[in-house]
C-alpha cells in the first residue's frame, strides 16, 4: 500500500538577516561574521499510511508547526524529499502545487483567522469545490456544500452568516468542512483545538475521528497536549530542537518511552491513570538556539544522563523493534539512565 504522507530527512532553514553589517559582531575585538541561519528543522523523516493518525509533539518551538507548514509547501522546504500519495512534491512551484492541494489540506490552529470574514459559511466551503469543478456546476457545489455542513454539525440556516457570527468551536467545524470539500486524503491539523474549551477540545476530536473512520483520512497532527494526541493518535513522533528524538505506537510510547526528553514531556503532564506514569525527570536551563545547535546530542545540554559520548556524537534514530525508533546513546548504555 501506498503511504499517503512520506518525508525524508526534511530540513527547513531560514535566514534571519542577508545584510553584511547585521552579521558582524566584535568577539574578543576581533570581528567575525556571525551566522544568521535558523536550524528550524534537521533531517526529519517519517510516513503516515491512508487512515492513519500522526501525531508530532514537543515543546513550543521544537520544529513540528515547520515541520506541517513545509509540507503544505507554506514553506519551501530547503532540503530532503516529500512525497503525496507517491508523487514527489519537493520541488514543485504553485502552479503544479494546485492539483496536489486536492490530496491535501489544513486545518490552522486559529479558526477566526483562517476564514475569510468577508465572506458567508457557504461561500468558504464551495469555494475550493467551485476551484475544481469549474463555476458551470454552482447547483452541484451548493448541494455538496449543504451536505458538508451538515457532515460538520452546523445547520442549514446558518449558512448564510460570517465567520465573526459563530463560537470558537463552530468556526473549527467550518473549516474541517472547508478541508473536505476536495475529498483529500490527507489532512495536516495546526494544533487544531489549542485555542478551544475544552468540552469543545472533545467534540472537535471525536468529529476527526468520525470523519477519518468515514472517508480514510491521513492526519498530520500537530499538537503540545499529550491528553489530545493519547486520545487521537495511532503514532506519536516527539521532536526537539527540529529533530526527531522519539517515534512510536501510541500505547508503547506513553507505556515505555525510552528517550530522556519523552519520559521528562509525560512525567510533566498531568494524570490520574497510575499505569501511565514514567519516573520522573526534571528538565532544567533552557532550550538551546536554533541558530547555534549544540554539538552532538541536541538534548545533551539539559539531558541528566548526557556523558561524553553524547557531546562528541550525534545520535541516529534506532529501531528498537514493535515500530519504536530512538535516538539517544543510552540505548547502548541501559545502565547509565538509573544513575
Amino acid at each position: 500500500m501506498t503511504a499517503m504522507l512520506e518525508v525524508a530527512r526534511l530540513e527547513q532553514r531560514f535566514q534571519l538577516s542577508k545584510g553584511l553589517l547585521d552579521r558582524i559582531s566584535f568577539k574578543g575585538g576581533i570581528p567575525r561574521l556571525r551566522d544568521t541561519t535558523v536550524h528550524a528543522v534537521n533531517g526529519v523523516s517519517f510516513s503516515i499510511a491512508p487512515g492513519e493518525v500522526l501525531a508530532l509533539v514537543g515543546e513550543s518551538g521544537c520544529g513540528k508547526s515547520t515541520v506541517a507548514k513545509t509540507i503544505a509547501r507554506i514553506y519551501e522546504p530547503t532540503g530532503g524529499r516529500i512525497r503525496i500519495d507517491g508523487e514527489d512534491v519537493s520541488t514543485y512551484g504553485p502552479r503544479k502545487m494546485l492539483p496536489v492541494r486536492a490530496k491535501m489540506q489544513m486545518i490552522f490552529q486559529d479558526p477566526f483567522a483562517s476564514l475569510n470574514p468577508r465572506q458567508k459559511v457557504r461561500d468558504i466551503v464551495a469555494e475550493p469545490l467551485l476551484q475544481q469543478l469549474g463555476s458551470g456546476r454552482r447547483a452541484e457545489v451548493s448541494e455538496r456544500t449543504a451536505a458538508l455542513l451538515a457532515r460538520v454539525g452546523l445547520n442549514p440556516e446558518q449558512a448564510g452568516r460570517y465567520p465573526h457570527q459563530f463560537s470558537g468551536g463552530q468556526r473549527q467545524r467550518i473549516g474541517i468542512a472547508r478541508a473536505l470539500s476536495v475529498n483529500p486524503g490527507l489532512i495536516i491539523a495546526d494544533e487544531p483545538v489549542s485555542a478551544l474549551d475544552v468540552s469543545i477540545q472533545a467534540q472537535i476530536l471525536n468529529l476527526m475521528l468520525d470523519l477519518r473512520d468515514e472517508f480514510g483520512l491521513a492526519y498530520l497532527f500537530i499538537s503540545h497536549d499529550l491528553s489530545v494526541v493519547h486520545h487521537i493518535a495511532d503514532r506519536i513522533g516527539v521532536m526537539y530542537l527540529g529533530f526527531m528524538v522519539e517515534a512510536a505506537p501510541r500505547d508503547r510510547l506513553f507505556a515505555q518511552p525510552r528517550h530522556p526528553y519523552t519520559r521528562a514531556l509525560l512525567s510533566a503532564a498531568p494524570t490520574i491513570e497510575p499505569h501511565r506514569r514514567t519516573t520522573e525527570i526534571e528538565l532544567t536551563g533552557e532550550v538551546p538556539s536554533a541558530l547555534s545547535l549544540p554539538s552532538g546530542c541536541c538534548f545533551r545540554t539539559r539531558c541528566p544522563f548526557a556523558w561524553d559520548r553524547c557531546a562528541a556524537e550525534r545520535p541516529a534514530l534506532r529501531d528498537l523493534g514493535g515500530g519504536q525508533s530512538v535516538a539517544c546513546h543510552l540505548i547502548d548504555e541501559p545502565e547509565r539512565d538509573r544513575l
